[in-house]
């Protein structure tokens, strides 16, 4: 993580964790969709003892996701956490960060210092009359040189707001001065739909300037589906490329198919295949031919069916009912 690695794709788990079963199969959900860390809520001792249970059952690497009380942490280190998120300003005095610190040195796993806007210190909240950047960046700063004086550097950073701009100017000033993995995200971005507009406009902005070492799009609901949105945002940025990524006209009165109904069906159907092609589903002869040769695989439809192209060469002539199966077909043997 960080130093030109790839940016990680991350979500949380919104299972009860001391549910062991259904916190596995969302977890291989989650990874089954592409989400390389997943992070766990630890509320209590049941669920730092459920840890021990969760991890021989899954893949990704585990995060402890731990507030209030010190304790926890350190229970969830021995019960093989491969990381923890803690914020210092709330987990108590500078002892019990230490001991945090000292067995998470240990134990060779980092620490994710994770500020957020909804639970700032007092102190940072009364200096700057509220949550603004420059008092997320300070706490941020501040839990930092907590680590650091106890002799722990391994360590991850998050400034978190639901605000975008005031998101985007925190971690700039962050940024600027310290070193260590920045882990991006807006949180409590929203639902679905909303959520992942907003996180595509906060996080494009940062991973335009090269900030950002790990992602994740909070979302409400499934987190299943804050790992596409994050992919999707991280494919568009030009930075990764995940699976099949479809593009299609707006279509207007010339489209001679349904290119929203197909375009919708493709990107579900074809959702779970890793390897990065493109698809053009274009509706009409205007600007579908040109697109559709451009993609890996690609359609132009006409008032007599479609052109179906691969690699920017003609493949064959197809009529409006054969498209769907076409592309897929030709997505697979791609993949294959």
């Amino acid at each position: 993580m960080g130093g030109g690695h790839p940016v990680v794709v991350q979500s949380m788990t919104n299972t009860d964790t001391r549910d062991i079963a259904a916190t596995v199969s969302q977890i291989n959900a989650l990874a089954e969709a592409g989400c390389e860390i997943v992070r766990v809520a630890v509320p209590d001792t049941e669920a730092a003892d459920a840890i021990a249970k969760i991890k021989p059952q899954i893949s990704l690497p585990l995060v402890a996701d731990i507030h209030f009380d010190h304790r926890l942490a350190l229970l969830s280190i021995k019960n093989g956490a491969d990381k923890l998120r803690i914020n210092p300003g709330n987990i108590g005095s500078e002892s019990r960060v230490r001991k945090v610190a000292e067995a998470a040195k240990a134990a060779g796993i980092p620490i994710r210092v994770g500020v957020n806007g909804g639970s700032l210190e007092k102190e940072i909240l009364a200096k700057f009359g509220g949550v603004t950047a420059q008092g997320l960046a300070e706490s941020g700063l501040k839990n930092i040189a907590m680590l650091e004086k106890f002799g722990f550097g391994d360590i991850v950073v998050s400034v978190k707001a639901s605000n975008v701009p005031l998101m985007l100017d925190a971690h700039r000033i962050l940024a600027e001065k310290m070193p260590h993995p920045l882990h991006i995200g807006l949180t409590e971005a929203g639902t679905p739909y909303a959520g992942a507009i907003r996180s595509a406009a906060g996080l494009g902005a940062l991973l335009s300037l090269g900030l950002g070492d790990t992602i994740r799009v909070s979302l409400s609901g499934d987190p299943v589906a804050e790992i596409f949105a994050a992919r999707e945002i991280l494919s568009a940025m030009g930075i990764r490329k995940f699976g099949v990524t479809v593009i299609a006209c707006p279509t207007c009165g010339r489209a001679n198919i349904d290119v929203a109904g197909l375009a919708m069906r493709l990107e579900k159907r074809l959702a779970l295949l890793t390897t990065p092609l493109t698809v053009a589903v274009m509706g009409c002869a205007v600007n579908g031919p040109g697109e559709a040769r451009e993609a890996d695989i690609g359609v132009a439809a006409g008032k007599s069916g479609a052109i179906l192209f691969k690699k920017g060469e003609v493949v064959r002539k197809i009529s409006e009912d054969e498209i769907e199966d076409a592309i897929l077909t030709e997505c697979n043997i791609s993949a294959g």
